[in-house]
């Protein structure tokens, strides 16, 4: 089994009132499961770089009547490339992102920039291998342990793992 949106949402234990951006939303998968967790009083961002996905998940929230999601076209490889404010989130989705993201330094230091101080979190799901051609090749898979050091070495603390984030992925949540 891949990835499942819904089943890793539920484990990030979203509240009613959270402020909470995915970062890389593609599809929007997790903007459309978490919106409804966080509730009217909280909000969600789908931040990033392709804007055709943006519109795609701004009409899709529209069609749904899903007045907390907010569309963000951003550079996450770039501090300040979000354009949300500082210390302003509860909590950050990145996944199947990092494998994709040249400047991973850059991209951990937005995450934490974002994030409130003390309590925010950020979930990491990322691809563990590469499966029968889907998924990225092997040369750019973030290792679980290379992906936990970039975060720690940049003043993270593991909060835990995400168990059974997917056959093929693993999850982690770190706390700001």
């Amino acid at each position: 089994m891949f990835t499942n949106p819904q089943k890793n949402a539920e484990s990030f234990q979203l509240m009613p009132g959270m402020y909470v951006a995915d970062f890389g939303a593609g599809s929007g998968f997790y903007v459309f499961t978490c919106s409804p967790m966080v509730g009217e009083n909280g909000k969600i961002y789908a931040v990033d770089i392709q804007k055709d996905v943006l519109s795609t998940i701004s009409n899709e929230a529209d069609k749904k009547n899903l007045h907390n999601v907010e569309v963000i076209w951003g550079d996450l490889e770039k501090v300040g490339g979000s354009r949300l404010s500082d210390n302003s989130l509860d909590f950050v989705i990145a996944s199947n992102i990092l494998f994709q993201v040249e400047a991973k330094e850059s991209f951990v230091n937005e995450v934490k920039r974002v994030l409130k101080p003390g309590k925010g979190r950020v979930a990491v799901i990322d691809w563990r291998d590469s499966f029968g051609g889907l998924g990225p090749e092997n040369k750019a898979i973030v290792s679980k342990d290379i992906c936990k050091n970039l975060f720690l070495n940049s003043g993270f603390d593991l909060d835990r793992e995400v168990s059974d984030s997917g056959a093929h992925h693993y999850g982690l949540i770190f706390r700001r």
